[in-house]
This record gives C-alpha cells, structure tokens and sequence, in this order.
C-alpha cells in the first residue's frame, strides 16, 4: 500500500464518472460532451495516476448539429454521464446525448476496442446498468422520481412484463436538485444505488446511499458524504465505488471547481459490523491522507495532457498516442471535425486548418483541436503561421468555453493585425448563449509578420478563473489585452479548454499553419514539456 494525500485527483475536467476493476487494472469513464472522438476511458493500477486507454467511438450521429453545420451546435449537449460494466468477458458503456434525444450501447471484448454500437429504445438520464446474478440485466435512471427499468437480455429496449418502478422520489421543495446521477451495485446479496442530489438547507452537491433486500422491496437511504473538502463551499458527489482484490472499496466522485471544469475526488469507502450502509471518508468528510493500493509500482503512466511537436509518435505506441483523429490522444476537436480540412504533417511538425464556412465568431469555428486545462495554474503556447489567411480571417490560440477569449492573427486587407477578443461572463446558472454575435475585441495591433508565437495563462486557483493573453517577441512574453474573467456555466458544461482555431467571417478557404505546441505551469516563469507520470502518492 501506498500513502495518497495529493488532492484532488487528475486536476481537470473528468465529471460524471464510473470506474469499475478488472483484474488488478481499473478503468474510469467519463462525460465528454461536445468534444470529439468522444466517450474517454482512463486506465490505472493504483487508482490515483491514470492515463489514456481508449475512445469509445470518434463519431456519434454526424449530425448537421454535432458536425457544427452553419450556425448549428451541440454546446452543452452531446455524451453525458456513462455507465461502464464488465461482464462475461465483455465491456458495456451506456450513455444518453441531449441533442439526438437517444440512448446508446456501445459494446466490446476489449477495452481499446473496436466498439459495437446500437441503442436502446427509451431515453435514461444518468443511467446506471446491473447485471444480476440471476441473468437478469436492469437499467437505473431519471431526475427526482428514479427509476428502475429490467431491460431485454439483449439491452435493446424494456423487459415486457419486466420489473418497471420508481424506486426513490425526491420531489419535495426543500432541495435544488432532485436525486440523479445513479449508480446500482449489488454487494453482499444487497442492492445499493448512490445519487447526488443538492438540498436547499445546504445548497451544495451531497452523496446519499439507497439500499434494499430486492429490486422489489423499499429502498431505504442515507447522507455519506455532505463535505466541500474546504474548497469554496463546493460539495463532492457522483461518481462510482470500486473495490480491491484485496477487499478495500474506493469512491471516485467530482466536485464543482469552476472555470476549469469538475474534478474527480478519490476517498475510501468501508462498512461499520452494526450498519448496512457505508462510511465515505472519515464518517462523511474527506479524508486528506489514506492508503491506496501500491498497483505496479514505478509504472510510468502516460500525461492527460500535454506538449506537441506534432511530429512522428514515439515508436511502438502508436495507438495509445495517434487515436484521436491521428493526433494524440489528449487532443480532442471542439464537435465533429472534418478531416479534409485539417493538414496534419509528422514529418514537418505541423497542423494546417483550413475554412470552409463564414462564422460570426469562435463558437461558429470548425475543426478546434482542444486539451483541458489543469487546476490550479496553467499555460499554453503556439506558434501559428497566418501567411494562408484571408481577409476577415482570425487564427490563434483560445481559451474555449461559453465566457472564451483568445489572441489570434487577423488579416484586415493587405495587413496582418494582432488582436485579443473575449466575451465576458453572463449572469445565471445557464449563461446567455453568445453563438452568433461576434466577440468584443480588447486590443489590436498591426504587425509586418504574418508568423508570431502566442501565450495563455490561466489561473484557477480558488476560482479566481482568469485567463491572460500574450504574444513573444525577442524570446519575451508581452501581455496582450486585458485579464479576462472565465466561467463555468450551464451553457457549455465544460471546463475552459485550450484551443488552436481557425474562422473566416468574410471569404472562405483561408488557413493557418500551427507548429510547437508547448503546455505547462506557469508559475515558475516557464513552460516544460510534460513527462510520463511516475511520482509518489502525495508529490
């Protein structure tokens, strides 16, 4: 065993997760949303250090929406909230997206893939699978009333004459949000299913633990965990339990930490002789310092995010490291891309991204190649060639979400200008959408280059939740644009993302050349390239 005291855990947006063991290897899902390929599973050997295992598909529906088709999208919509099952030999993941209104079944022998995909009839929220010991196979589900649905043996829909109940209401006016997020687990011969639900007298997420002698029965339940692990009143809840081969259980629930996303909490889970519900932590409060399993000790696990050159992978680990769209894998595409546009040369160490829309601003802009950004400081820069831009044309590195900002080349007639544009965050939970508006631009400033490296800072710290641009001139950077003040909002659902883009709001065709990506902290002054994990619990 090993001392774990290093929270929270992965330090960026993985919501709405579910993790399950296989073995001695566990493996974590979770929510994607609107980025693509979609549906990311992470794989560790100690429960703390994770890294890249496979996507579930790189296209859902190649929808006019999910494809960001004219004026069309898909922010805050898309995958949400995956249950991931083992069993018999075979993976199942299950996950509704808002925009097409459907559930989907992926399925496979193995966890890289490939994926079968099929759905089932009916729509279930924040579903959760069981797969009885009797062969039967149920599916847990809904917001407020939740449901408990037996499914065909072959998932595809409803059980006729099948087991079909609410199992907990939690309709009453005291709360913010009803009971959601389930998660079913048959332990011991007993039935538990987790929720998070948010209680007016509080007003912050809290974990509670339904359990019952049969699915027929009473589901009784519990708080176990109503903790902001002293982070700004945010609470920690939803997620899945797992256990050892040696009998210890985890949970892995997130916690909201806004502008950069929500991440994931790691604590231990046990059983008291005179209860049938478990303890979360220290009696329902994080636990700072606990044991975790010492799985595969100097493992090096590879980095959730990271430098590029864009150059040739390292040899022999070519899938783990060009899955996602031929780029590594911790480069997702802002929606759909489409590949004909984009110019990925290995051997040169370049992405060239051409237009084919005229967009009113950044929400509009196709093919952004993004990474999650890490709590609580981070940085990014791109060297961005503009010599294949048109008139009206804007490239350059963003910080992406609902309240973006970004620093780009602009060419302005037969002159290249740099500019900082941003969109200040709205009031509300949901945010006023700003899809078809152009951004407020901050600064400009005519340049005699079409070629300039270009610099983000982001600073999560305590959700202070700013980002700042800048521009490197003779090896200095220069602030370019005021601060601008970052958001998580409904309108999205994502934490703020680094983003390289390209849009034309006058002609299309245009391009941008980007080269040497380098993605660090930057509070030491500098930017490193990130190496394999390999540290101890607690560095």
């Amino acid at each position: 065993m090993a001392i774990y005291k290093d929270h929270p855990l992965l330090k960026m947006d993985y919501p709405d997760v579910d993790v399950i063991r296989v073995g001695d290897i566990y493996y974590m899902v979770s929510t994607t949303m609107y980025f693509m390929p979609g549906c990311e599973i992470l794989r560790s050997y100690d429960l703390v250090h994770w890294e890249h295992a496979a996507y579930v598909y790189e296209r859902l529906d190649s929808t006019p929406a999910q494809c960001l088709e004219g004026e069309d999208n898909i922010y805050g919509q898309g995958m949400w909230a995956a249950s991931l099952r083992y069993h018999n030999g075979k993976y199942y993941i299950v996950f509704v997206a808002n925009d097409t209104h459907k559930t989907y079944l992926y399925q496979s022998e193995r966890i890289e893939g490939p994926w079968a995909k099929s759905e089932i009839e009916g729509f279930y929220h924040d579903n959760s699978l069981l797969f009885d010991d009797d062969g039967r196979v149920y599916i847990v589900y809904g917001n407020t009333d939740v449901h408990l649905t037996e499914l065909k043996a072959d998932l595809s829909g409803p059980k006729e004459g099948g087991i079909d109940r609410v199992i907990v209401d939690n309709s009453k006016d005291e709360v913010y949000l009803g009971y959601e997020g389930s998660h079913i687990y048959k332990i011991n011969g007993k039935y538990y299913v987790f929720f998070i639900n948010i209680p007016k007298s509080t007003g912050r997420r809290t974990e509670s633990c339904f359990v019952a002698d049969t699915l027929e029965g009473e589901f009784t339940g519990v708080k176990v965990m109503d903790d902001d692990r002293g982070y700004c009143g945010s609470g920690v809840a939803q997620g899945g339990i797992v256990d050892t081969p040696d009998g210890r259980w985890y949970a892995i629930l997130f916690q909201d930490s806004g502008a950069v996303g929500r991440i994931p909490v790691l604590m231990p889970v046990h059983w008291k002789e005179d209860s049938i519900f478990p303890v979360f932590g220290d009696d329902g409060v994080i636990t700072m310092e606990f044991e975790v399993p010492d799985g595969k000790p100097g493992y090096g696990y590879e980095p959730l995010s990271g430098s590029d050159d864009f150059k040739d992978p390292v040899a022999g680990k070519e899938k783990r490291f060009t899955e996602s769209f031929g780029f590594k894998s911790f480069w997702q595409f802002s929606h759909e891309p489409d590949l004909s546009l984009v110019e990925h040369d290995c051997e040169s160490g370049s992405v060239k991204i051409t237009t084919d829309k005229i967009s009113k601003n950044l929400m509009q802009a196709k093919n952004t190649l993004t990474q999650r950004t890490m709590y609580p400081t981070c940085a990014a820069e791109i060297t961005v060639d503009g010599s294949g831009l048109k008139d009206g044309d804007y490239a350059g590195l963003c910080m992406l979400q609902g309240a973006y900002a970004f620093v780009a080349l602009t060419r302005r007639g037969d002159k290249y200008y740099l500019v900082m544009k941003n969109r200040k965050p709205a009031e509300g939970l949901w945010g006023e959408r700003h899809d078809k508006e152009p951004g407020d631009e901050q600064a400009a400033m005519e340049l005699s280059v079409s070629k300039i490296t270009l610099r983000a800072e982001a600073d999560f710290t305590l959700m202070k939740d700013t980002v700042q641009m800048y521009y490197i001139e003779d090896g200095q950077k220069k602030p370019f644009g005021p601060e601008s003040k970052l958001r998580f909002k409904l309108d999205h659902f994502t934490g703020a993302r680094f983003g390289l883009f390209v849009y034309s709001a006058k002609e299309t065709g245009g391009s941008a050349v980007f080269t040497d990506f380098v993605y660090g902290d930057h509070r030491d002054g500098s930017l490193a390239q990130n190496e394999p994990e390999n540290r101890p619990c607690g560095c």
